[in-house]
């Protein structure tokens, strides 16, 4: 296995990791206060990764070369060309050797997380019986109805988004949908101006009260598989299509249980990493008042 050095760029990968979850840009885009805030964040989440690995659960993980070049290649994956991907580690002050030894603590933390995690204590059928009857309005599903959408937007300052001229282009759109409805995906595609053209128009599924009021009124009055006819929101003209309806149904013990134990699995789990983080700060605090 290949040995790690601890580099100075460590830091620089936590900045990093902490600009992109709070605000999804690199550390040199932000603002000076979205800054200090990303600085806050990545010094937290870099001590009490420190606190992790000098753990002595920590002494028995190993990372194999196998698993870092896996968290590697990952994130090189990301990039399209290779030159673009080095140029970026280099914009944010790494380079392949500080990001494989990011990457390396990175993998250690979460492997003694994950070993932590695993002393939670098993879930019972009891335990589930208990959450279902506690929470019995979490198990009580609205009617909801698989829908796509065709979007024309009505702006005067063009042409062909007049009010008129959009109107007209939505009443033909809808007028070929009504005799073959099965051409959807492939008109959404070619004329819906809403980012979900390039899946076919679709916007999920979606219970009452999701939607513009005009369009849940019209949608929950189709039948499976049938186009509405024009409609018109505040943003636009749209055209509707019900893939599909999903009944009102309030879900048994038995068909709730899968969903039960994998939520209070993980909740037990996190519970249990917090409660052993806890110890740890509890027990540097100890060793540091007896040192004094």
């Amino acid at each position: 296995m290949t040995k790690i050095e601890k580099p100075v760029q460590l830091e620089t990968y936590n900045l990093l990791r902490a600009a992109l979850s709070l605000f999804k840009k690199s550390p040199a885009e932000l603002a000076e206060a979205e800054l200090q805030q990303a600085k806050i964040q990545a010094l937290n989440e870099f001590s009490i990764e420190s606190r992790v690995l000098n753990a002595p659960e920590a002494s028995a993980v190993f990372i194999t070369d196998q698993e870092l070049q896996q968290a590697y290649q990952e994130i090189r994956d990301r990039y399209h060309d290779e030159n673009d991907f080095f140029s970026d580690l280099e914009k944010n002050q790494l380079n392949k050797a500080s990001l494989l030894a990011a990457l390396h603590r990175q993998c250690k933390v979460n492997t003694v997380l994950e070993l932590i995690a695993s002393r939670a204590p098993a879930i019972s059928e009891v335990d589930i019986g208990i959450y279902y009857h506690l929470h019995a309005e979490q198990f009580n599903l609205p009617e909801r109805r698989e829908v796509c959408h065709i979007f024309i937007s009505i702006n005067p300052d063009y042409a062909e988004n007049t009010l008129e001229t959009a109107l007209l282009r939505a009443q033909e759109l809808a007028e070929k949908l009504h005799k073959k409805p099965h051409k959807f995906a492939d008109l959404a595609l070619r004329h819906s101006e809403c980012p979900t053209a390039l899946q076919g128009g679709v916007l999920g599924i979606v219970p009452r009260g999701t939607l513009y009021p005009e369009l849940d009124a019209v949608l929950f009055n189709l039948k499976a598989g049938q186009v509405s006819d024009v409609v018109k929101s505040e943003i636009g003209f749209h055209v509707l299509l019900c893939k599909s309806i999903q009944k009102h149904e309030t879900l048994s013990l038995a068909k709730a249980t899968p969903k039960i134990r994998q939520l209070m699995k993980e909740r037990a789990r996190r519970t249990c990493q917090r409660a052993w983080l806890a110890s740890l700060t509890t027990s540097e605090s100890g060793e540091s008042s007896h040192e004094r």
